[in-house]
């Protein structure tokens, strides 16, 4: 059980996501696409051979908590089981100090690699470990910008557009410079 990923899509106020999970954790989430066929296609893209279910109440409840998200209110997802696979140990690094990086709080790529303790060169890691990531929102990648204040890229549907929406929802503005230094948008 703990290796086999279920996964379920939802309504939000910004289109239909989708959650992957197996009995260790949440293992991909795909953020809001236009259509259930989009949505279904995406999480079916990063977890092949999963198998659509009903949720368990813990993983009903990261729905719940991702529904309020995209409805304006604040959530934290820091306590949120996960489950990352294997995954690039510079990644796993990146991963784990992005998460904890709470609402509103924002940084650069630069900023994350030098947390790290790596060099300038290793903000293009940064960001190829926030273009892979297969757990956005819980792993907040869109809280992660480009220096000076540049919104940066988003793999997410939508691209630019939807992270920067991500980051008003939050209270941050758009092309705002980072609060910590150390296509179409969503429709909502």
């Amino acid at each position: 059980m703990v290796g086999k990923n279920h996964y379920q899509l939802f309504e939000t106020a910004a289109g239909v996501a989708a959650i992957g999970w197996n009995g260790t954790g949440i293992t991909g989430l795909g953020l809001p696409a236009p259509t259930a066929y989009e949505a279904e296609r995406a999480i079916s893209r990063r977890l092949a051979g999963a198998v659509r279910a009903q949720p368990p109440a813990d993983v009903q409840a990261v729905i719940d908590a991702a529904i309020c998200y995209f409805a304006g209110e604040r959530v934290d997802f820091s306590a949120v089981s996960i489950d990352l696979g294997e995954q690039d140990p510079f990644f796993a690094r990146v991963y784990d100090q992005v998460r904890q990086l709470g609402w509103g709080e924002t940084t650069t790529y630069g900023a994350i690699a030098h947390m790290l303790g790596a060099g300038p060169e290793s903000a293009r890691d940064v960001g190829q470990a926030m273009a892979t990531n297969p757990i956005p929102l819980i792993i907040p990648c869109h809280r992660v910008t480009a220096a000076g204040g540049k919104i940066g890229g988003f793999s997410a549907p939508g691209g630019a557009a939807s992270k920067a929406r991500m980051l008003e929802l939050e209270g941050v503005a758009a092309g705002a410079p980072a609060r910590n230094q150390a296509q179409q948008g969503f429709d909502f």
